[in-house]
């Protein structure tokens, strides 16, 4: 076995020992999972339970010292509900607590095919903290009074007295967005004049909506946006908590995978507190709260306006709504995100234009890709046609050296690529400048909106895996894609035609020249469960790779190749030695020099 074999057997076992490492379970998986456990033995004891918002409290009676309090009166009350609808949403408020009860998104459902709301009942809350005269007052506990309403706007009022109150007004403007304009009339006089700030505080449970729960809660979490435009988000994959104390913050988004609910400002918010925690129950994604502190004039009235923004993480909505709101999307990081948004977003876009089946947009994004990286693909190729014609000549060279002079042995190499104008990088360099489109999609298709209960051929839903086979889980698993399959399947066969084509005459070790099988099956264990879409997007592209090298290698002719190298050889300049090999040539007689002197 030579260094090569051993150096590649090395780097299997990394991939395998970092694969394993990044796949275990996360300590906060394991908990969860046995969140979830203990609440299924509660279920099946018949307990019950509810670790989200409080219960709403039924309707109490309060004696004439509750009611002499301030607000005391608003204690009390019947909830009355009133509609808000437009195009894409049915919204539902309540004179309790004057909040936003529940959010129907118009044409989109769950996985399950029911009605899909953002926000649901008594799910969330929504209110002002504040003191006043000696007493703490949370708005969401109190009843409203309903003023005037219409199709698309309603107004409720919270009564100190007459000329005392705090009134919310709701405007359904169209597309996603609903405005709010809160009037604190009179308030000022029942609180302190040290007190410069109100607190606003919003929570929510946010309900499961895709197939795949854990991939939609690895992609669920707080975003926010600063004054100075950074835009930052906590994590996706654990119980998290922020303070934000240096900057004041535009706005607010409880992201899901697919859907936001986005509260932004025009007043800042201060001394935001963000936190997103987990619950047990399965069917609940993530429980997030936001208190925020805004400031307010002990002096005058004061005036709140606020937009809630309640709808779909599609790249060209969010775009469109401005405030940066795209950027909660995960485009990737660095060069792959640069690609997404200028490069693979209009482009989808525009073939999105042509209202054709997505599996179909797919494919021609696929051909194009490919088509613009078959230059790079036919260099690559050319480049190891080259180092396969002069293994003989290198295995010469490793005999008459001898593996125990490394560094003689990597100098007449050298030596050997200059003379015949060969680099041995050269099959590298163009498949790593690959690397960054194909990394692209592995964030754009999990993503993408547009593929959401969208059916392609046996796929019915390309968001999500498509579940071929199930059965009781083993390790985890619990299906197997076919479009995974076929993925997988197509890429062992490009594996084995290149063994086939190049073992031979390449020498090529048996041990280097299995790694090709290995990590295939590992990427299938990796993919079975990510989107058909991006899994089929894979496929295509194994394809379309398998149909380019067989293409390209019938079309390659070795014998002309050596011909040319041996041609080049001839070539004067061929044997002037460049000044960097002149000084890696020195290195090596250095280090060799060294090392013999260590030996005596």
């Amino acid at each position: 076995m030579d260094r090569n074999n051993i150096i590649g057997l090395v780097l299997i076992f990394a991939i395998f020992a970092g694969s394993f490492y990044l796949m275990k379970p996360s300590e906060q998986e394991i908990k969860n999972e046995q969140r979830l456990q203990d609440s299924l033995k509660t279920v099946k004891e018949g307990k019950v339970f509810n670790d989200t918002l409080a219960s709403t409290k039924p309707n109490e009676v309060l004696d004439s010292a509750s009611l002499s309090k301030p607000f005391g009166a608003t204690k009390v009350g019947e909830e009355q509900l009133i509609t808000l609808e437009n195009e894409q949403l049915i919204v539902q408020l309540s004179s309790k607590g004057g909040k936003v009860k529940s959010v129907q998104l118009k044409g989109e459902k769950n996985f399950d095919g029911s009605p899909l709301y953002l926000l649901e009942g008594d799910n969330n809350n929504f209110g002002f903290h504040f003191n006043a005269a000696g007493q703490n007052i949370n708005t969401n506990d109190l009843f409203f009074a309903v003023g005037n309403s219409s199709a698309n706007a309603a107004s409720l009022r919270l009564k100190y007295s007459e000329d005392q109150y705090l009134e919310y007004n709701y405007t359904l403007q169209n597309g996603y967005n609903l405005g709010l304009q809160v009037n604190a009339v009179g308030i000022q006089n029942l609180i302190g004049v040290n007190q410069k700030t109100i607190i606003l505080d919003w929570e929510a449970n946010l309900l499961r909506k895709e197939q795949n729960i854990k991939s939609e809660r690895d992609k669920s979490s707080i975003f926010y946006k600063d004054s100075e435009g950074s835009i930052d988000h906590l994590s996706e994959t654990s119980d998290a908590e922020e303070k934000i104390e240096k900057n004041k913050v535009e706005w607010i988004a409880f992201k899901q995978h697919f859907f936001s609910s986005i509260l932004s400002s025009k007043q800042a918010f201060e001394n935001t507190n963000l936190k997103v925690t987990y619950t047990t129950q399965d069917e609940v994604v993530k429980n997030y709260k936001t208190t925020a502190e805004l400031a307010f004039n002990a002096q005058s009235n004061n005036h709140f306006e606020f937009n809630f923004f309640f709808g779909p993480n599609q790249y060209k909505t969010l775009k469109a709504e401005g405030h940066n709101y795209e950027k909660i999307i995960n485009m990737g990081w660095g060069p792959m995100g640069w690609i997404n948004r200028f490069i693979t977003v209009p482009l989808f876009d525009f073939l999105d234009g042509y209202h054709m089946s997505y599996g179909i947009v797919i494919l021609i994004l696929t051909l194009l890709l490919k088509g613009a990286m078959f230059p790079l693909t036919r260099k690559s190729y050319l480049s190891m046609a080259k180092m396969r014609v002069l293994k003989p000549q290198l295995d010469q060279i490793k005999e008459k050296v001898g593996e125990d002079n490394a560094m003689l042995l990597q100098q007449e190499q050298m030596k050997l690529y200059k003379q015949a104008g060969v680099n041995p990088l050269g099959g590298c360099l163009p498949m790593l400048l690959q690397m960054p489109f194909t990394l692209a999609f592995f964030f754009f298709f999990p993503n993408l909106f547009e593929l959401r209960g969208q059916s392609f051929l046996w796929m019915k839903d390309l968001s999500t895996y498509d579940t071929f086979i199930t059965f009781s889980p083993i390790f985890g698993i619990n299906h197997i894609s076919l479009m995974c399959v076929l993925m997988t399947a197509v890429t062992l066969l490009t594996t084995w035609y290149n063994n086939a084509t190049s073992g031979a005459t390449s020498g090529m070790g048996s041990q280097m020249k299995y790694i090709g099988y290995i990590m295939p099956l590992l990427f299938f264990f990796m993919l079975n469960s990510f989107p058909s879409g991006l899994n089929y997007y894979y496929f295509l592209g194994a394809v379309f790779t398998f149909l380019t090298q067989f293409i390209i290698r019938q079309s390659i002719d070795d014998e002309k190749i050596l011909a040319k190298l041996e041609e080049n050889k001839k070539n004067p300049k061929a044997a002037k030695k460049s000044s960097f090999q002149s000084k890696m040539e020195e290195m090596m007689r250095q280090q060799q020099a060294a090392q013999q002197n260590k030996k005596k």
